[in-house]
């Protein structure tokens, strides 16, 4: 180095410009890559950064031309000073004109010796303290790296186990969650057949409550006496209303497991929620687990430790995972009650119908024997009926040909009378003959106005008998018909429960 200089410099621009110095210290900090070719700048200045430095500049000549002041007289100013550019005094300059004004003037701008050596001590004692300060701040920055870089160490590793932690305890509800998520899917499941069961229940009501109705309609068809509200009727009456009553409160029980089968899709959709939230959690947290100064895709995100996305804490958020394990518990416990409800009315009504089916089936059992002694019965006097109307028809036809007969003994006794009221003079004399014809006569009138009332009588019972006879035929026929609907068409409808392979009894 033949010339050199010392210069004052100010900040410098960002390293981007291929003409700076090499020794240039840079204020703004070398570049650092970051994607897509980009470079992130450190803001400046920085606060342990001087804004102001020096550095030794080096003039070089040309190989064929010497360094005259005309070559130095402007000084180098970098880019971005504000000061005015040094100048040096020209020792040569009025050499022509006036020599004596140009030494005097050169003379008055030299130092005396002990100025000289004073300055020199002065720099050398700045050299030691600045060289003695500067070994200290080395020791102190060996110090502080060796302190950051443990603390750096120790944050990652203590950054690394929480990752862990938390790690464990996200998998840890998470198993929660999805042990519960399918026991709940269980028992969703099973509650669904247990509706299954009680609409199948409900509809199997149907048979028996048509076999009844139509019962009622049969027997609605018997005639005249018949239509008698009698046990039967009575039984089948009752046995429809308990049908109906079933079919009631099995409707109700399936408006509220439809109910529950909502809580429980309901829960089971915010399980499902957590389930999938968790599972993406511990996926991002396996990740930055594993990740460590070696790992691609590092990089800046300058900020993000100002920004907080979180909406919850760590009791909050075991307390959410908690409060769905509960609510799926208790959906659970109520879905189990209710399959329990469930079971325990469908057998309930199996048994009450069946008590209600056995009971009217009794009853028209009971009915159609009591219709068979009747029936019995009426044969019976029918017959006697019948028999009797004989009987009398026979003796109607004996009173009439007495009475018939009467006639000739009256013709007799009154022709006895007649002749003899053709005797003359005394002769028409009052005698016992003519008090006996007279009494005969009378006799004989006597005899057949009491025949012709016995056949008046007869005939009288003989038409009361025919009408006994057709009474007894009719009711006969009805209690045959009744007795017909009774046994052939109700019992034959109700031979067999209609739906025991539905219901439990």
């Amino acid at each position: 180095m033949t010339h050199s200089e010392t210069v004052l410099y100010s900040q410098f621009q960002p390293w981007t410009t291929a003409a700076a110095t090499p020794c240039m210290e840079q204020v703004a900090g070398p570049p650092i890559p970051t994607r897509m070719g980009e470079y992130y700048q450190t803001p400046r200045p920085h606060p342990w950064r001087p804004t102001l430095g020096y550095e030794t500049v080096e003039v070089m000549p040309l190989p064929s031309q010497q360094i005259t002041n005309s070559m130095i007289d402007p000084c180098y100013t970098p880019y971005g000073m504000a000061t005015h550019p040094l100048k040096f005094p020209n020792l040569v300059t009025g050499f022509d004109r006036n020599p004596g004004h140009a030494a005097r003037a050169a003379l008055y701008t030299r130092y005396t010796p002990l100025e000289w050596t004073q300055n020199n001590i002065k720099y050398y004692n700045e050299a030691d303290t600045n060289r003695n300060y500067s070994e200290r701040l080395r020791n102190d920055f060996v110090r502080v790296m060796r302190e950051t870089d443990e603390r750096t160490v120790q944050g990652q590793r203590e950054s690394g186990r929480r990752l862990g932690e938390r790690i464990t305890d996200t998998a840890f509800w998470r198993n929660e969650v999805r042990t519960e998520l399918e026991r709940l899917l269980t028992e969703t499941n099973l509650l669904q057949d247990a509706k299954r069961a009680l609409e199948k229940a409900r509809n199997d009501v149907e048979a028996p409550l048509h076999i009844a109705q139509e019962c009622l309609y049969h027997r609605e068809k018997r005639m005249g006496i018949e239509l008698v509200h009698d046990s039967a009727e009575q039984s089948l009456l009752k046995e429809i209303e308990t049908y109906r009553n079933a079919e009631l409160k099995m409707k109700c029980l399936a408006t509220k497991v439809s109910a529950q089968l909502r809580n429980n899709r309901a829960a089971q959709h915010e399980l499902e929620t957590d389930v999938t939230s968790k599972e993406s959690a511990l996926g991002i947290d396996n990740i930055c687990h594993q990740l460590n100064n070696y790992s691609k895709g590092i990089n800046y995100y300058g900020g993000v430790e100002k920004f907080d996305p979180t909406v919850s804490t760590t009791e909050s958020w075991a307390e959410h995972s908690n409060r769905l394990v509960q609510r799926s518990q208790t959906e659970r416990g109520r879905s189990a009650q209710m399959r329990s409800d469930i079971d325990c009315m469908i057998n309930t009504c199996a048994q009450e119908l069946w008590d209600a089916w056995s009971t009217t089936n009794n009853a028209l059992a009971r009915r159609t024997t009591e219709s068979l002694e009747a029936k019995s019965k009426l044969q019976n006097h029918l017959h006697k009926v019948q028999q009797e109307i004989f009987d009398l028809e026979k003796n109607i036809e004996l009173l009439k040909k007495g009475i018939l007969d009467k006639s000739v003994p009256m013709k007799v006794a009154q022709t006895r009378l007649e002749a003899r009221t053709h005797r003359k003079n005394i002769e028409l004399c009052r005698d016992t003959a003519q008090d006996r014809l007279v009494n005969e006569v009378r006799d004989l009138q006597d005899s057949i106005e009491y025949l012709h009332r016995k056949l008046q009588e007869a005939e009288a019972q003989h038409q009361q008998l025919l009408k006994t006879r057709a009474n007894l035929e009719d009711d006969l026929h009805n209690k045959s018909n009744s007795l017909f609907i009774d046994r052939e068409k109700c019992l034959g409808l109700r031979r067999s429960f209609p739906i025991t392979a539905t219901i439990k009894y």
